[in-house]
């Protein structure tokens, strides 16, 4: 909706991408399963065209088959997902930085066996971080695994975990000492060898993609499933987040701009006291409002992926891009539903789904009052606990 400065190749690809979501996911998650559950073979198709377009293969390096494109044309792709469908985007995104996270920290024996099928969208991972008592405070994670010298033993349960169901291969936060901060470990589960138990869980929204509870029923990993260095699991899971966070937000100005434009759309065409409703001052200060509230989230976004790129340290910068995109977008699609008066709160327009998305991405990947003492303790240097 306002003007985004894109070189001629970011452009082109944008373009490009636009034209095939319009064509072929938009009906699969608008109509054919909107609001219920996609099934993974479905899935595939697309996850395999989209990787052709850089989505999980932009992050990757050219080194092991990825395109290796910078945060900013990535985040500019993810956008144009997201704005078709948050469902598609929180998949894309989490398959996108399960395949950075193995690029990172994997052996090679690890990388030969999983990083291609991520790249080219044949194979989905989960990363199982939270747990029903853990959140955002990651050093209190309680899931064990217990050393037997050649393998670990992993037991505990996970909750909240992204693409748990379509998951063949799991990256897993686990305890291996009571050290706080120094005892958790990332390991690689395959689905096929290492059989954990997923339940999807039922939300008020984004119910199309995979949302679980993983269980970890006593499951033997060999030790050279390890990912990265033993203890090492929190400082990988912060800068983690750093990089996340930004793609979440990005998910919440997905839906802003898609509830934007169908505010605009609807507004051209609504007729009332005998002229389109565009041209009632109070809905044309609305639109102006949510257009603002869009393009400031958006440029936030931006800022932080290409500090990100630039190798600089983002921790303020994305915390404030995820608190502020995500209660932009709950205040620009709860407009667009005031816009479309009795019509926005039915099925038969795209609003009422749009509202019920971004109530929830204020809370993945840390709430906004977590970003908000984030963004304080960077200011002033104090804890605020």
């Amino acid at each position: 909706m306002g003007h985004v400065f894109r070189t001629e190749q970011q452009a082109l690809a944008l373009d490009s991408l636009s034209r095939f979501l319009k064509a072929e996911v938009e009906p699969l998650y608008w109509h054919d399963y909107r609001d219920t559950f996609v099934p993974k073979e479905k899935l595939l198709p697309v996850t395999q065209q989209l990787a052709e377009f850089g989505l999980v293969s932009g992050v990757v390096s050219e080194e092991y088959g990825g395109l290796g494109a910078d945060w900013l044309t990535n985040a500019m792709l993810f956008e144009e997902v997201a704005f078709t469908s948050c469902d598609l985007a929180l998949l894309v995104l989490i398959n996108s930085f399960g395949a950075y996270m193995l690029e990172k920290l994997a052996s090679e024996a690890l990388l030969e066996r999983y990083l291609p099928g991520l790249v080219n969208g044949s194979r989905f991972v989960s990363i199982a971080i939270s747990e029903p008592d853990v959140g955002s405070n990651v050093v209190e994670i309680k899931a064990r695994a217990r050393s037997t010298g050649e393998n670990y033993v992993l037991s505990g349960e996970k909750t909240w975990i992204s693409n748990g169901a379509y998951s063949d291969v799991l990256i897993c936060t686990c305890r291996t000492s009571d050290e706080p901060r120094g005892g958790l470990t990332h390991f690689l589960l395959d689905r096929s060898e290492h059989p954990y138990e997923v339940q999807n869980i039922k939300k008020v929204a984004l119910n199309s993609q995979s949302t679980a509870q993983v269980f970890l029923p006593e499951i033997v990993v060999p030790a050279h499933n390890m990912l990265g260095e033993k203890g090492e699991g929190l400082r990988n899971t912060l800068a983690l987040f750093e990089r996340s966070r930004v793609f979440v937000a990005l998910c919440a100005v997905g839906i802003a701009r898609r509830a934007l434009h169908e505010a605009v759309h609807y507004a051209q065409e609504r007729v009332q006291r005998g002229k389109k409703i565009a041209g009632h001052q109070l809905i044309s200060a609305m639109l102006a409002e949510m257009a603002t509230q869009v393009d400031a989230a958006r440029l936030l976004c931006y800022r932080a992926a290409q500090m990100i790129e630039a190798d600089l340290s983002a921790e303020m910068e994305a915390a404030m891009a995820k608190y502020f995109a995500c209660e932009a977008a709950v205040k620009v699609t709860r407009q667009a539903v005031q816009i479309h008066g009795g019509n926005g709160v039915t099925t038969d327009f795209m609003v009422e789904k749009l509202a019920r998305e971004a109530l929830i991405l204020p809370i993945p990947e840390g709430t906004s009052q977590i970003q908000q003492l984030i963004i304080g303790r960077a200011l002033t240097g104090v804890n605020a606990l």
